[in-house]
């Protein structure tokens, strides 16, 4: 696992929010789900979802939810990110579900999240959510999926 000084070297744009073993990351938007999906012999359909108004989100009892993090991310080649809630949002009964972040990845993260508690929840954008923990990764190739976004 990377530190804070190598974090600071490899991901720049993030110099504000790397914390001693990751990286913090902000929430943007949250989303709800507008229909179904599916993934039937790998081929996805995805729902659709509608993004929530305003900045300051209410969480719904036993509901999940899909959020956008702020700022896009470039995963440099030969390395991985895994994504874990802050231990706030634990403590409150919400959870952050995340996939892994593939070497070579760049575009917006998305993350569901789950109000397990039996009361509402509100979360305002800007707010942190996660933490990226990186690792290094020998004799990677690069993520070349549905998911990547073109660097500007």
């Amino acid at each position: 696992m990377l530190g804070e000084k190598e974090l600071v070297k490899l991901f720049p744009d993030f110099a504000d929010l790397v914390q001693p073993s990751g990286i913090d990351l902000e929430l943007d938007r949250i989303y709800t789900q507008e229909s179904g999906g599916s993934l039937i012999d790998n081929e996805k359909t995805l729902p659709e979802i509608r993004e929530m108004e305003g900045e300051i989100f209410t969480l719904k009892p036993h509901t999940a939810y899909l959020a956008s993090i702020k700022r896009k991310i470039k995963i440099p080649k030969g390395y991985t990110m895994l994504y874990l809630p802050r231990s706030t949002l634990l403590r409150s009964f919400i959870s952050v579900q995340t996939a892994v972040g593939d070497p070579g990845f760049y575009g917006t993260l998305m993350f569901m999240i789950y109000n397990h508690g039996e009361y509402e929840y509100k979360i305002k954008s800007g707010d942190r959510i996660a933490q990226a923990v990186v690792f290094p990764v020998e004799g990677s190739g690069e993520y070349n999926g549905s998911y990547q976004e073109a660097e500007k």
